[in-house]
């Protein structure tokens, strides 16, 4: 089959262009669907395949196991009898649990609800009881009930129901139980956090906020000048005189030091980074460097420079000087030709793949003679040698029993800050902890990764006779749904999965940031998540609990319809009014804005039914927020396939009717703006872990992670908004204006919903 024929094929079940010439790429991910596709057309015959069972049918073939299965959850799909991504689900659990060949479709459907249909009725009678089943607590407690519990409630009660109608369902309940929110209601209730602090080898829960658990003597390190206090630190007879000197250079001055390496973009687990380094100088009234570990110059550009100074930046921290490994290339040479003569290092020809791994076979040129390793060391630095045809190694063992590190190889490419004067360049392992001691760093601070590099860092420094800092390890902060390795992003912008490194659904900071999180809210997770030693894996969620926090007090309230229903007011006084709505409803002396009402509105198309509906019945009147009005539907107008398109409605005056069952936004002589909503980019928890993507993380793409909306309608405050503004949306979720805006047309990200939703917990 020709790749266009294939495309076409995939793009006819509703997969976009990119998303089909994607999955082509995956030769065995490419060859079932296929066959779905086959099968699904010769039980459908000249009907096309709709959108809805095109993603069903995708999503199947990605987390199917058993391809016999194939065809059988084909035709339940095919025939509208699996309709959702929740029987889906149910339907291949079940399939895994039961793997004999022959299986009781009548035990399979009652486990995938199939034929169960859950009306809205049925709804509103399960949540009513389930209220009256905590009437009590609510009346107590109201609007700080965990409402979690309701939605447990219903969705375990009505397990085949639409999450969205019961979600709504709960809300509109909640709301005409209780009334609308009191001003004791909005009062914020004292949070109280517990954090993981490491004392010794011990653990202990306490609440404190960042800079307490960095303060003093909360994390048991060293102070200044007193390393050799720490265990496992070298002392040798020149050690007291270093640390001497040190402390007459530096005041006894607390030193850390954030090193990334300028060949990609900073990450959520650098954010832990950057607050635990700059965070812990900050804290003990010490002083942080940003230094970048430009040691390889074939990764490194321009633009990881600027972007990683930006981003330490955005989270608040100033560095107290930016410096660059390459500041001290001539040093750290004239110390590895000293290391040489002290009979510490010597020039070995053994081939990079020779030296891979930890049993590599010791080197027949590691007792050569000092001024032999000299003379070749001088012609490294000439440029004698091809690349790999020699090192320059340390006569050492590293914890993890690699044997004789590499300090110097060749490369024979230019170095973004030196040009052409060097074509050797040091090693992590060489340079990291050289630099440290240059820069008199007192704490050297680092992932739970390095900790066996510990010693090799103590026998450098010694075996130069130089200042020696103390490493300290913590553990890393994983995120699961995600990746962020720089190999794997790339894979992802290259093959155009994503746009670029700061795509929304990617979480790297720069993501982040576009996305809309708050540089506050990142900090706060770093808090939360705590000093760890162990590594740390947190849910997304998590994270999107500290934006909704930050965002609930900074972002200004607007109204915005994804979904337009026009609504033409039949008697409204006059042609055109001013409402004045507040920026911040439950502390309105914060500000407000004006936007217009006038006879045509438009609402949420979801907010209107013409019957059995908590909100616009066509017998049940709704209230305009803000607007002091409350609308009855006269007359409903539909299009020639029977679909609502417009309402006539009369108003009247809030104070001179009976109050509403509930109140829903609108806009009038609005701006038209693009919404992208984003979801999870990836389908499982870990998508790099072979058991749960036995494919690859690339055959594990969300297919919705991305939802644009084209035709949205925005109220007019927001109109000169800056690109990074962030709004509340009411009674749609957090926004943010992004770099694609233009003066025609603003666009908008979703950040995060309003609630959480329970089905990602």
């Amino acid at each position: 089959i020709e790749m266009a024929d294939a495309v076409s094929i995939f793009m006819s079940i509703g997969l976009s262009e990119q998303k089909a010439k994607e999955t082509l790429k995956n030769e065995a991910l490419s060859s079932t669907l296929k066959k779905a596709i086959d099968q699904a057309q010769g039980l459908l015959g000249s009907a096309s395949i709709d959108k809805t069972a095109g993603t069903l049918l995708y999503n199947m073939v990605t987390r199917l196991k058993d391809l016999n299965r194939l065809s059988f959850l084909t035709e339940y799909i095919i025939t509208r009898k699996i309709t959702s991504e929740l029987q889906l689900s149910a339907a291949l659990d079940f399939i895994k649990s039961h793997p004999q060949k022959n299986l009781d479709r009548l035990e399979f459907e009652a486990a995938c609800g199939v034929g169960v249909m859950v009306t809205p009725e049925q709804i509103e009678d399960a949540v009513e009881l389930i209220i009256r089943k905590h009437k009590d607590q609510l009346l107590a407690e109201r609007y700080r009930f965990n409402m979690g519990i309701l939605m447990g409630e219903a969705r375990t009660a009505l397990k085949w129901a639409d999450g969205k109608m019961v979600k709504n369902e709960v809300d509109m309940q909640v709301l005409h139980f209780l009334g609308p929110k009191t001003e004791a209601d909005l009062e914020k209730k004292p949070k109280v956090y517990f954090y993981f602090v490491v004392v010794g080898q011990e653990q202990q829960k306490r609440g404190k906020s960042l800079m307490e658990q960095l303060r003093g003597e909360a994390l048991k390190f060293h102070k200044p000048g007193e390393n050799y206090k720490t265990e496992g630190y070298v002392v040798t007879s020149n050690t007291m005189n270093l640390l001497k000197k040190h402390l007459e250079e530096t005041g006894g001055q607390v030193r850390s030091r954030f090193p990334p390496e300028p060949n990609g973009i900073l990450h959520i687990g650098h954010a832990k980074a950057i607050n635990f380094n700059f965070g812990f100088a900050k804290a003990n009234n010490g002083i942080c460097f940003l230094r970048y570990d430009d040691t390889n110059p074939e990764k490194e550009e321009e633009k990881y420079f600027t972007a990683i100074k930006e981003m330490v930046e955005w989270l608040g921290y100033k560095p107290y000087a930016v410096t660059h490994a390459s500041d001290h290339f001539q040093l750290l040479y004239d110390l590895a030709v000293d290391l040489i003569r002290r009979g510490h290092a010597y020039v070995c020809h053994q081939r990079g793949e020779e030296l891979k791994g930890h049993n590599v076979p010791p080197s027949p040129w590691r007792e050569r003679p000092v001024e032999e390793s000299l003379l070749l060391f001088d012609r490294m630095r000439k440029g004698m040698f091809a690349e790999g045809e020699v090192t320059l190694r340390m006569k050492m063992v590293m914890e993890d029993g690699k044997m004789d590190p590499v300090a110097y190889r060749i490369k024979y490419t230019p170095h973004h800050r030196t040009g052409d004067t060097w074509c050797i360049y040091p090693t992590y392992d060489y340079t990291h902890c050289l630099c440290d001691s240059i820069e008199n760093i007192t704490h050297s601070l680092c992932t739970k990764e390095f900790q066996s590099r510990r010693s090799s860092y103590f026998w450098l420094c010694n075996a130069l006779d130089l200042y020696c800092p103390v490493q300290w390890e913590y553990g890393r902060l994983n995120l699961t749904y995600t990746v962020v390795s720089k190999r794997k992003i790339i894979k992802l912008v290259e093959t155009g999965i994503v746009r670029d490194w700061d795509d929304p659904r990617l979480f790297t900071l720069t993501a982040l940031r576009r996305r809309g999180f708050p540089s506050q809210a990142i900090n706060n997770f770093c808090a939360r998540v705590g000093v760890t030693v162990a590594q740390t894996t947190m849910e997304p969620h998590l994270l999107e609990a500290c934006v909704r926090e930050a965002l609930n007090d900074t972002a200004p309230r607007a109204m915005a319809i994804l979904e337009p229903l026009k609504v033409t007011i039949t008697n409204l006084p006059t042609n055109a009014q001013e409402v004045r709505v507040p920026d911040f409803p439950a502390n309105e002396a914060k500000g407000s804005h004006v936007v217009p009402f006038s006879k045509t509105i438009f609402i949420e198309q979801s907010d209107f039914r013409e019957k059995g509906y908590k909100r616009l019945t066509s017998d049940q009147p709704v209230g305009l927020r803000h607007a002091g009005y409350v609308i009855s539907v006269q007359r409903v107008i539909k299009d020639g396939c029977g679909k609502v398109c417009e309402l006539e409605v009369t108003c009247a005056s809030s104070d001179s009717v009976e109050k509403p069952k509930a109140f829903i936004h609108w806009v009038s002589d609005p701006l038209r703006c693009e919404v992208r909503m984003y979801e999870r980019l990836f389908l499982h928890k870990n998508p790099e872990d072979p058991a749960e993507v036995p494919a690859g993380f690339l055959s594990d793409i969300n297919p919705n992670s991305l939802t644009v909306i084209e035709s949205a309608l925005v109220d007019r405050s927001v109109g000169k908004a800056k690109v990074f503004e962030k709004f509340q949306f009411e009674r749609v979720g957090y926004f943010s204006l992004d770099p694609d805006s233009t003066s025609e047309k603003l666009v908008f990200n979703r950040t995060v919903t309003l609630k959480e939703d329970p089905g990602k917990m």
